[in-house]
């Protein structure tokens, strides 16, 4: 199920520059060694402080997880009071970065989520991981699983913790990276019995999957903002275990090392793809296999986007992004309490 882009790319000249810009300072930063010259990536990620005053709707706490390895999450919380609304459902938010870059506290981030928060009307957790290639796999897949752990089991005694988000309707939501690293803790959750918590949406947006295979959205859009050949080959060596390729099932998770889910029970998904992202024949590969296997997915597919879109909140696929993930979890929610 491989498309063509349908119309032009609409991004505005300044956002393309603004990508450009990180697209070669990221580049510069990669070492031939593997290694990554994070004191020049420093200079291009610039860093909101978490604000107990609401700012846009939206009051935020850092809450600690596990010190030794810096593992924390940024809670996103509407200032609509407990009476104004009986419950919120919670959004479990992975950020992108190609598993080497970036941080809840980055601004695009932040403000991301805290839209997410004010305009969903849910409360956010966005979740610190640790990064490559100083942390390979699994090492980011085992911090979310920890932290979606330390939520389930601590909530009720976390200073912060909202009285009325309700973790029986937990959606797990991620983009590129953080979309790919989402996919594989619904699968590891779905195999998990909680205490409380309880995933029922999944939220991918342009996830980061890949394989040896050159697709033809990679060659035909390596113009494209992002996502090159090149820059996403170091970021799954730097990634991956060494040794691996990127059939590896972390990357290619369709592909000729994927984990069988037929027989799990994967939330519903809704899947993001963009007609000027690289990454598309992957993420559409991937939206197949999920059919193949009997999975609920529903499938966006905006024409006009490129890969990181939802960074820029003026455009009108921004606010796309927005109104569908408010009806899927709308919709999933009218399940759940259907039943």
């Amino acid at each position: 199920m491989e498309t063509e882009p349908r119309s032009s790319l609409t991004l505005s000249w300044k956002n393309r520059l603004r990508l450009a810009i990180f697209d070669f300072v990221t580049d510069k930063s990669f070492r031939r060694d593997g290694t990554l010259n994070r004191r020049l990536v420093d200079l291009i990620d610039r860093k909101s402080p978490a604000k107990s005053t609401p700012e846009n709707g939206v009051k935020t706490h850092d809450v600690s997880v596990d010190p030794s390895r810096n593992l924390w999450f940024r809670l996103f919380i509407p200032s609509k009071t407990v009476s104004d609304v009986d419950s919120l459902p919670v959004v479990f938010y992975v950020h992108g970065g190609g598993f080497c870059l970036l941080s809840p506290a980055s601004v695009h981030f932040d403000a991301v989520c805290r839209r997410f928060a004010c305009e969903i009307n849910a409360v956010v957790v966005s979740l610190n991981y640790r990064l490559a290639p100083e942390h390979k796999f699994p090492a980011q897949y085992d911090d979310g699983f920890d932290a979606l752990r330390f939520i389930d089991e601590n909530r009720q005694s976390l200073e912060f913790w909202p009285e009325n988000a309700d973790i029986s309707r937990c959606f797990l939501a991620g983009d590129s990276a953080g979309g790919n690293i989402a996919h594989h803790l619904g699968v590891r959750a779905s195999q998990t019995q909680f205490k409380q918590a309880r995933i029922i949406g999944l939220i991918l947006i342009q996830p980061f999957f890949g394989g040896k295979d050159r697709t033809d959205s990679e060659v035909r859009l390596h113009s494209a903002p992002c996502a090159a050949i090149a820059r996403t080959d170091w970021m799954w060596k730097a990634f991956l275990p060494t040794g691996a390729d990127r059939d590896h099932g972390a990357a290619n998770v369709s592909g000729p090392n994927k984990v069988a889910i037929s027989g799990l029970d994967i939330p519903p998904v809704i899947l993001f793809v963009g007609g000027f992202d690289q990454l598309r024949d992957w993420q559409l590969r991937y939206h197949d296999w999920l059919e193949k296997s009997g999975k609920d997915v529903t499938l966006v597919d905006i024409p006009t986007a490129c890969h990181a879109f939802y960074l820029f909140p003026e455009t009108p696929e921004s606010s796309t992004l927005i109104t569908e993930i408010a009806v899927f979890i709308k919709k999933q929610s009218f399940k759940i309490r259907e039943r």
